[in-house]
């Protein structure tokens, strides 16, 4: 076990690897960039004779079938993004304490089986990350997860970017701030999606809209499986970030260990990762 546990670690390392010199710099630089003015002209000549062309049909028949349609697609899209609480139970399964609370069971169950779990209308999930590439680029990852109950939770995302060069250095800044839903809520497994924003401080100063996707699966023996994703715009230069772990889960706190993706503007960053976090 310990020596697929080093071969795991030491790919992780390899994948890390590969470096530039002044990643972040350049970074910075391309998200300060604003858009193209030409680029900007075409957009707007474009709509506005899109929305002369369109103004001067007539609508009748065409419109409202049109009307038909788009809320068929918002039904169905409301269905797939939220669920039908009518027919699908599990969306009503409440919250553990912490995962494996109960023996088998990550952070939901099904209260009507076990009557005698703990239903915990409130929780808050802090985990921290060391983000390792080489001996010059290297980085933290905090994240803050508050669930005040089982349907909705709020996310905030700290990573802090650190690139040491022979005589200067620099560092980055790169928050996310989402709200999140867990659209399938099993024992053992949960997928859901986040939105909300993403901000890069430093020389940047800037916001972008920001969505994303996570699920976790939780094994027999205390030991879970994440991956996540959140996609993001600044300056219509991509703020992507992506991320795999395996937790180790005692009580109320764990360890993990894995890899992240960063994607900032053109440059982008891969981490051998190793942490741990706490369930209050």
């Amino acid at each position: 076990m310990k020596k697929h546990i080093l071969a795991f670690c030491c790919t992780l390392l390899i994948v890390a690897g590969g470096y530039s010199q002044d990643k972040l710099n350049k970074s910075k630089s391309e998200l300060n960039k604003g858009k193209d003015l030409n680029t900007v002209a075409a957009q707007q000549k474009t709509t506005s004779t899109s929305s002369s062309s369109s103004s001067s049909r007539d609508g009748g028949i065409g419109s409202i079938f049109v009307e038909l349609i788009a809320k068929a697609v918002a039904y169905t899209a409301g269905i797939a993004v939220i669920g039908h609480y009518g027919i699908e139970d599990h969306l009503h399964f409440e919250q553990t304490e912490y995962p494996y609370y109960l023996p088998e069971h990550g952070n939901y169950f099904n209260a009507e089986v076990h009557d005698d779990g703990n239903i915990n209308n409130f929780r808050f999930d802090l985990k921290d990350k060391f983000l390792y590439n080489n001996g010059n680029l290297f980085g933290n990852h905090l994240e803050a997860k508050l669930r005040p109950f089982q349907y909705l939770y709020v996310k905030a995302d700290y990573y802090q970017l650190f690139e040491f060069q022979e005589n200067t250095s620099d560092n980055l800044s790169l928050f996310y701030f989402n709200l999140g839903y867990d659209r399938i809520r099993l024992r053992r497994f949960n997928l859901g999606w986040t939105i909300g924003a993403s901000y890069i401080a430093n020389d940047v100063n800037k916001f972008g809209f920001s969505f994303g996707a996570n699920a976790e699966y939780f094994c027999k023996q205390n030991v879970s499986f994440l991956a996540g994703a959140k996609w993001s715009f600044i300056n219509d230069k991509p703020v992507h970030a992506y991320e795999i772990e395996g937790r180790y889960h005692r009580k109320n706190y764990f360890i993990s260990v894995g890899f992240e993706h960063l994607d900032i503007a053109s440059p982008n960053y891969n981490f051998a990762t190793v942490g741990g976090g706490i369930y209050l």
